[in-house]
């Protein structure tokens, strides 16, 4: 064997500056609480524990019997899968779509946002980053030569970016290319309005950058508090694109499938380097979408019903041991601020061992979610009044 083998084996810069994991010793202290035999309750990732529907599993059964759906399918989707997204676009917010080329079919939404900075992200480029946010945005924009510029989303300003951070960031950093956006917002549970998003597109303009909005959670709220498209917005479609998946709306998180709309030379840069790069979604599972597309109520009503019947078990629980935690209007994530002094992962850990419960400790999305944690409404109704009363006495 070489002596310099070990040399082989080096990982590449990009996988070097990634961030350390910080859910490593969360998992270790998991694995050694299962070994004692102990049944941990998991309320940390947000993992749908619901079937997906019927009417779409039997859609799915059909259209994967079909040869023709058993070759090679479209980089872009299927156009019926792309007039269905157009459909429930229009029906839902009133946004009106070319399904030719201002829709794109994605292998879920994760897809398209960690490929899009490879389209629109030179080199030594930035985007701006939501901390605390989905990582995905920040490691997407270092796999493509980026520097993500990070803007803090504080609990005193209801988890909206403040505009004056932003200014700074465009006027002292290298030139930004993207905003990434995210609401209803995870892991924070926040929600954004029209009049938020105007204030979006104006920004956009002036500096031109590019509006990357997550809207993969719009169809969880709450209390008939419907949640806005950032491309309701006049001239959103100028600056800005949405990236939906099916995951959350429609129990679907391993199916892998989801979309991109807006602007149509955004759609066109993401589609060509999915072209290069990435394949398209099995015609079959766009198919099933289809189906969940055009039938998505009473379907999502009734989801709406068993969150919200969870949410106001576990937030009161949350509220209860001194955390203070505000009760969503959308997601399926309650964002609890710990007493003062407490540090996130310590307390993630003290919850596995003396009360068996998994939660996500905030820092994991970024340094601004320090002193938070994240808990999930993915359990059932009668686990999660087992937490209620587990935490019931714990500091």
């Amino acid at each position: 064997m070489p002596e310099n083998v070990n040399t082989i084996f080096e990982y590449t810069d990009r996988l070097k500056k990634l961030p350390p994991y910080l859910f490593a010793r969360i998992d270790k202290i998991k694995q050694e609480e299962i070994a004692k035999g102990r049944k941990l309750i998991a309320l940390g990732i947000g993992d749908p524990d619901l079937p997906t529907p019927q009417f779409v599993i039997d859609r799915l059964a059909a259209a994967s019997k079909k040869p023709s759906n058993h070759q090679y399918p479209s980089y872009s989707g299927m156009i019926e899968f792309r007039k269905a997204v157009a459909r429930w676009y229009q029906n839902r917010f009133n946004v009106k779509l070319n399904p030719e080329n201002e829709v794109l079919a994605l292998v879920g939404s994760k897809e398209g946002i960690a490929h899009i900075p490879l389209a629109f992200v030179n080199p030594g480029e930035a985007t701006l980053v939501p901390d605390p946010g989905y990582p995905v945005y920040a490691t997407a924009t270092a796999f493509a030569g980026g520097t993500p510029l990070h803007f803090s989303l504080r609990e005193k300003n209801d988890y909206l970016p403040d505009f004056a951070e932003l200014e700074a960031l465009v006027k002292k950093g290298p030139r930004v290319r993207l905003l990434f956006l995210n609401y209803p917002n995870n892991p924070t549970s926040a929600s954004a309005s029209l009049e938020f998003f105007k204030e979006v597109v104006a920004f956009a303009k002036k500096h031109q950058i590019i509006v990357c909005h997550d809207n993969a959670y719009s169809e969880i709220f709450f209390d008939g508090k419907k949640q806005p498209s950032f491309l309701e917005v006049p001239g959103a479609m100028d600056v800005g694109c949405e990236f939906h998946s099916l995951s959350k709306t429609f129990n679907m998180t391993g199916w892998r499938v989801g979309f991109l709309v807006g602007n149509a030379k955004i759609v066109a840069g993401l589609g060509q380097v999915k072209t290069n790069i990435d394949s398209g979604t099995f015609n079959a599972v766009q198919e099933a979408g289809i189906e969940a597309l055009d039938r998505y109520e009473p379907f999502c009503t009734e989801l709406r019903s068993i969150y919200q019947e969870r949410r106001d078990v576990l937030i009161p629980a949350l509220q209860a041991l001194g955390l203070q935690c505000r009760k969503p209007d959308a997601t399926f994530y309650a964002w609890a601020r710990l007493p003062e002094g407490q540090r996130s992962e310590d307390f993630t850990l003290n919850l596995i061992r003396t009360k068996g419960i998994v939660s996500t400790p905030g820092n994991g999305f970024g340094a601004a979610g320090e002193g938070y944690v994240r808990f999930t409404l993915c359990s059932d109704i009668s686990i999660l009044k087992q937490v209620a009363q587990a935490l019931q006495g714990s500091v």
